[in-house]
């Protein structure tokens, strides 16, 4: 990928599972017309109302690791027992062939190996919740997981919020709206610097 480097740049969202890093997401592909999402393959199956091609490239296990295997992932992660997610090189190129900007929605091992693999051309932010308690309620409220599926995100969380350093800028999610707005005007300044 090295070499497509000059064709845009990248704003890359990471957070623990439910630190509303998606909503953060979809608010700066509203406001911010030049960007362009991203789509992330993954071997989980769909939740209710998710599609192929539009939320996730929903692939197998074993399609995700023969594409591993193939080299076509600039990061990937097998975040639980047979469940990957990863970015697809193709993707990448999808988007830049576009002229447009890239916004990932990543998790934060995603996010720091995208960072390392573009650099300056990338931005990473890190969505941090007001803390664990109310990480897990948000969870328990969103209601897509199973109470030992939450426990799981919790710990995860707890190891990823010790990454936090890594990220280039840092946004507390305890206001919705405010994170939101934060993120934009980072956006918006990395965005529009021609450096």
């Amino acid at each position: 990928m090295k070499k497509d480097r000059g064709k845009g740049k990248l704003i890359i969202v990471s957070a623990p599972s439910g630190s509303g890093k998606t909503s953060i997401v979809k608010y700066l592909l509203k406001h911010y017309p030049g960007l362009c999402f991203s789509i992330s393959a993954t071997s989980r199956a769909p939740r209710e109302g998710e599609k192929h091609g539009v939320d996730y490239y929903f692939l197998s296990a074993d399609e995700f690791r023969q594409k591993i295997d193939d080299n076509e992932f600039v990061e990937w992660e097998e975040v639980y027992e047979n469940i990957y997610y990863g970015t697809l090189r193709s993707e990448i190129r999808r988007i830049w062939d576009m002229g447009r900007h890239i916004i990932f929605d990543v998790d934060v091992k995603g996010g720091l190996s995208l960072k390392n693999e573009f650099g300056e051309r990338a931005i990473s932010l890190f969505i941090k919740p007001p803390g664990i308690d109310e990480l897990k309620q948000r969870l328990i409220k969103r209601g897509t997981d199973i109470p030992s599926e939450i426990e799981m995100r919790i710990n995860k969380a707890s190891e990823e919020m010790g990454e936090v350093v890594h990220f280039d800028k840092v946004i507390i999610n305890d206001d919705l709206d405010k994170a939101c707005m934060e993120a934009l005007e980072i956006c918006k300044r990395f965005l529009n610097d021609n450096g």
